[in-house]
């Protein structure tokens, strides 16, 4: 006997429940503070801080969703309501976010974002601008000590972050006020340190308190026409946060003040130089603070540094997995529900079907953060949402595809012979084609799926967690050992993936009898 239809919807059935009872965090409730953070180590450290401060404040944990990819991003899941608050820079606000053309002060942007209902308050006690720099011999042999220099220059290889070189603030006026020749290339900030120091390129743009300027022994190139703002920390928030949460509020309000550069350049250091969690450098800053003590005393010899399998198998493991393929479950079971009545729908019609598949596949040409930051826009929403929509749109094209090539290799002779018995069109696709072409359709939600587990680590940029979370982290970390222990979880789900859907294959094969 030949598999029925139902096999095929209670496998896809099936599929979907057991992603649903993955336990994907449910979303926080409206009395969890939500805090954010940029992708970048100052950012992780300081949502930390913040999270730890209002912690014995709040009802529930704060909740923190890190490594918001760039400004865009975060700013969007703040003005969503995604998040309640994130650690800014009131350079990045006044030029960037509210694209104003000079600096601004506190009461004129706290003036500008009240119709949003955002709000910017506690000024933290440092700055992180931006500058450029370059290796120190290299600036050395050049004569090079101030921009201008740089601009003398051309033949200079620059790789800029993607976020410096679109930002308004960024490479372009820098460029037009020095009269920059050169062509930058993007570089991922967390990447851009061993870049220069390989030589691969000659100057990088770098945050002042990066704790690699003085371990790679860089030349800071002054800016000499006042070209950057300053950028000094303070918190962007939505205005209801001092309502809802008036004790944490009130806590918060103590960090003010209470972070230099010189601490803020120690704590990254710790993070970039030494492996140390960024929770226990939270953590340790707090209790120096709260102690008195020095933040060297209070470190007890960076106990929280740790080792590869310390990250491979760190606490945060359970979680991720059930995050990712909770992702990747719900995203191809949607997919597989959608894709495969489409397709059977448009078989029977050449030119709808080719214009069907042509759309889809051109959703495979789009890359994957540009569809997210789409869907963030449409959506106005982060996190698992538009994570899930993306990766069923690029899971529809195998799925479709395979469906509609499977149906095609069921001979002329199979369906006349169920036209002669009597059968209607529906009757033959369901009681003769759909099984015939499940091999092939099985074969599309394979690969479907093991696009899925690979691009599912894209999610973690919005706060949708998965094993792209160690690998983003690892990214604004440049440590490798991190990014080994989010890609390798990933690659053995998806050797899993093939050797179950192997055995499904083979079953199906023994039943047919092949």
């Amino acid at each position: 006997m030949t598999p029925r239809r139902p096999a095929l919807t209670t496998c896809i059935a099936l599929l979907l429940a057991l992603a649903s009872s993955l336990a994907f965090a449910a979303p926080p409730a409206n009395d969890t503070l939500r805090i954010g953070s940029k992708r970048f180590t100052e950012s992780y450290i300081l949502a930390q801080v913040l999270a730890q401060t209002a912690a014995p404040h709040t009802p529930t944990p704060p909740s923190v969703l890190q490594g918001l990819g760039n400004t865009a991003i975060v700013y969007e899941a703040l003005r969503s309501g995604s998040i309640d608050i994130y650690p800014e820079y009131v350079g990045t606000i006044s030029l960037e976010i509210l694209k104003s053309k000079t600096p601004m002060t506190l009461q004129a942007m706290n003036t500008a974002l009240a119709p949003l209902g955002l709000g910017v308050a506690v000024p933290l006690g440092f700055n992180d601008g931006y500058a450029l720099a370059m290796r120190e011999d290299n600036a050395q042999r050049l004569g090079i000590t101030s921009l201008s220099d740089l601009a003398k220059h051309p033949a200079l290889k620059l790789g800029l972050s993607n976020e410096f070189i679109g930002r308004a603030d960024g490479w372009k006026g820098l460029a037009q006020q020095y009269g920059a020749p050169q062509t930058p290339v993007a570089l991922d900030h967390g990447l851009a340190y061993d870049a220069i120091a390989q030589k691969q390129v000659d100057v990088i743009d770098i945050y002042t308190t990066d704790a690699k300027i003085g371990h790679l022994g860089l030349r800071v190139l002054t800016d000499d026409k006042a070209y950057f703002p300053r950028y000094d920390a303070v918190l962007l928030y939505r205005l209801d946060v001092p309502q809802r949460f008036p004790k944490a509020w009130a806590a918060l309000q103590k960090l003010e003040g209470s972070i230099n550069e010189t601490a803020m350049i120690a704590m990254n250091a710790r993070a970039e130089l030494k492996g140390v969690a960024f929770d226990v450098i939270a953590r340790d800053h707090l209790t120096a603070k709260a102690g008195g003590a020095s933040a060297a005393a209070s470190t007890t010899q960076d106990a929280g540094q740790r080792g590869f399998w310390a990250k491979l198998f760190g606490p945060d493991l359970a979680r991720l997995t059930r995050q990712h393929l909770a992702l990747t479950l719900i995203s191809v079971g949607a997919a597989a529900l959608l894709g495969i009545p489409l397709a059977v729908w448009v078989f029977p019609h050449p030119r709808l079907r080719a214009v069907v598949l042509g759309a889809t596949g051109l959703l495979q040409t789009v890359p994957s953060l540009a569809l997210l930051a789409m869907l963030i826009s449409v959506l106005g929403l982060i996190g698992t949402v538009p994570a899930l929509i993306a990766l069923m749109l690029y899971a529809l094209l195998p799925i479709m595809r395979n469906t509609v090539t499977g149906l095609g290799e069921v001979s002329a002779g199979l369906r006349l012979a169920g036209q002669a018995l009597g059968m209607t069109a529906a009757q033959r696709m369901r009681e003769v084609e759909l099984p015939l072409a499940l091999p092939t359709i099985i074969a599309g939600v394979r690969t479907a799926t093991s696009i899925a587990i690979g691009t599912a680590t894209i999610a973690a940029f919005i706060g949708a967690g998965g094993y792209g979370e160690r690998i983003v982290t690892g990214l604004a970390l440049n440590d490798g050992e991190l990014l080994l222990a989010g890609a390798l979880p990933a690659t053995l789900l998806a050797l899993l993936s093939e050797a179950l859907f192997e055995g499904v294959e083979h079953w199906l094969r023994r039943r047919r009898g092949v």
